[in-house]
């Protein structure tokens, strides 16, 4: 490996060709080469689907393959530190998807490895490398707000298919994994501290998963946050961030990225403004930051450092709300 990053998926998941193998074809150094699945047949399929070379008959063999340099991880969250675990040790970089593990303790075993290996492991919230999250942060870090007093993020979209994964204890599933772990991340961009929690309350589904979650917290500073998580409740659709400082407010529609319309709205004491951005994808920015770590040895901010402090905020919500901790899949 000197000039490109060939990748193999762990699992034939519906977001794979939108996160990396679309983004790939048009990279000048990234190439989707191998995919493994549950079954042999699943991973022809989708490789004859998407124009994948080869397939392997496990994730083992996968692993074992020395044309693959890189992992792309999307299986279900309790699987995610398993398998990165496992590509660390064939030593692989790996681009995990979020939430990147089932819990901050596992987060911490993965994190200590990733470590020891000297490889690339990436968490996968490809909203923080677009344009627009680069904004965000730069407007927040610059001060204009003035002393923060509040930041809130809300990720609310409909699954009301209750069969999916995504419900699944035995899988680390839950609302707060699936859309509160972006809503955790963003608060933690704009608030700029680690905070603490201080309630929560679920909407169950069954005893132990949540279809939707609400937070409070309180950052070191002094400034509060919320977090609002969604996907079944009366809040059908909400993807919205914002910062509440002494001298404005920083307001973003759809910080997810341009596949829904978004926008940043700046109001100060003198002035306010508008900004959108482009119609690129967040997953190819994502997927670029990706192969300069992996190639040129770039820093990059969803570290696994990182995501043990975003999977901390989740376990507190968790205990705050009186539902178990997810725990990985055996």
């Amino acid at each position: 490996m000197t000039d490109h990053v060939r990748i193999g998926v762990l699992g034939a998941a519906a977001i794979a060709p939108i996160a990396v193998v679309r983004p790939a074809r048009s990279s000048t150094v990234a190439e989707v080469v191998a995919v493994a699945a549950r079954s042999a047949e699943r991973a022809r399929t989708f490789a004859d689907r998407h124009g994948i070379a080869r397939v392997h008959d496990s994730y083992e063999d996968l692993l074992a393959d020395p044309a693959v340099d890189a992992v792309y991880n999307p299986l279900p969250n309790g699987l995610h530190g398993r398998w990165t675990l496992a590509a660390l040790e064939a030593g692989k970089h790996v681009l995990c998807e979020k939430p990147f593990t089932a819990n901050a303790a596992e987060a911490a075993e993965v994190a200590k490895a990733a470590q020891a290996s000297g490889l690339v492991v990436m968490e996968a919230f490809h909203y923080r490398y677009h344009p627009l999250a680069v904004r965000v942060d730069e407007i927040v870090r610059s001060g204009v707000l003035g002393p923060l007093r509040h930041v809130e993020a809300s990720v609310c979209f409909p699954l009301p298919r209750f069969s999916d994964i995504r419900y699944d204890y035995s899988l680390a599933g839950g609302a707060m994994m699936d859309a509160g772990c972006y809503a955790v991340h963003m608060v933690r961009l704009l608030g700029g501290e680690e905070p603490e929690v201080r309630s929560a309350k679920a909407l169950p589904h069954g005893p132990s998963v949540d279809r939707a979650m609400r937070a409070t917290l309180r950052f070191p500073s002094g400034h509060t946050g919320s977090v609002h998580a969604s996907l079944w409740s009366s809040t059908v659709l909400k993807l919205s961030m914002k910062a509440i400082g002494e001298n404005g407010v920083l307001h973003v529609l759809n910080p997810l990225g341009p596949q829904l319309a978004h926008r940043l709205s700046l109001r100060l004491k003198d002035r306010k403004s508008t900004e959108t951005f482009g119609r690129r994808s967040t997953y190819a920015y994502q997927l670029d930051a990706f192969t300069a770590a992996v190639l040129h040895g770039r820093p990059f901010p969803t570290t696994a450092d990182d995501a043990v402090r975003t999977m901390t905020v989740i376990d507190a919500v968790y205990r705050a709300a009186g539902l178990p901790l997810r725990r990985p899949t055996s």
